[in-house]
């Protein structure tokens, strides 16, 4: 987090007081206008869940897994396992608005990367356990969460917060990130330098864009998107990926009714044969 430095009280000339207070009282009117910290632009990405380069892969069981937007990959166009999802979007495949969508990837990677740091962190650094105010925050080498991280809009809806990892992000095992405050999953951006990997059962927040592949294990839950710029996204069984914080309770309760009530009428079919 941001150091404060206490500086030696100034000696003010008398005649000077009056516009020294005045510049003062206008400084504290905006103390944070100048360093807010401001949405990267996904543009035509933003309707994808998940986007990938190098294909998609779903595993688990038939309609296993709710995905709560578009799907795409380009330039490679495998998508394996779309049986296994739910989706409440449109399989783009690798057509015009997924190539579109790549490019604009791009452009948002790059600006997420070039972005100056508020925060320098450790090379290899957990951010687990911690509450993170809006900013952007980098770690030359890697970024892991063990436990709970929390972010802390602080009563401001447009708080945003970037993450720079030099090379990887791992989401461990049961890790979840939490927003309070008022924060919106739309404004959290991770970019990612080579991989990202989100643990058996952590609850992730956040868009996602990794440079190299993205992997979500065992009933992993994502509330924000998984863009993969070269490489693949693997999606494993009973995960989940909703886009739109607004919907994602709602899209989440009717994946769980429809899913239930397959199961129910698939249980009866079995009793009746």
């Amino acid at each position: 987090m941001k150091a404060i430095g206490i500086s030696k009280p100034a000696i003010l000339h008398p005649k000077r007081v009056s516009i020294s207070l005045f510049a003062a009282a206008a400084i504290c009117l905006v103390p944070h206008a100048m360093a807010a910290t401001t949405v990267v632009n996904l543009a035509g990405a933003s309707r994808f869940a998940i986007l990938a380069g190098a294909g998609i892969t779903f595993g688990g069981a038939v309609n296993s897994i709710p995905i709560g937007g578009d799907i795409g990959s380009y330039p490679t166009l495998s998508i394996t396992g779309f049986t296994n999802v739910i989706l409440n979007g449109i399989n783009q495949g690798g057509n015009t608005e997924t190539q579109v969508a790549k490019n604009d990837l791009v452009n948002a990677y790059n600006d997420a990367a070039g972005r100056t740091p508020d925060s320098s962190l450790g090379p290899v650094y957990d951010l687990g356990g911690q509450s993170f105010s809006s900013g952007v925050y980098n770690s030359s080498s890697s970024f892991a969460i063990t436990g709970t991280l929390t972010l802390d809009a602080m009563g401001d809806p447009n708080a945003v917060w970037i993450f720079q990892a030099g090379s990887t992000l791992s989401a461990n095992s049961g890790s979840k990130v939490v927003l309070t405050g008022g924060a919106k999953a739309e404004n959290v951006f991770w970019q990612v330098g080579s991989s990202a990997t989100l643990g058996t059962g952590s609850q992730f927040v956040g868009s996602v864009m990794a440079l190299d592949s993205i992997t979500v294990n065992t009933s992993a839950m994502v509330e924000g998107r998984l863009l993969a710029r070269n490489g693949a996204v693997t999606m494993g069984a009973s995960t989940s990926v909703i886009p739109e914080p607004s919907s994602f309770l709602l899209v989440s309760a009717g994946l769980v009714v429809l899913l239930g009530g397959r199961r129910r009428a698939l249980a009866e079919g079995g009793r009746s044969a």
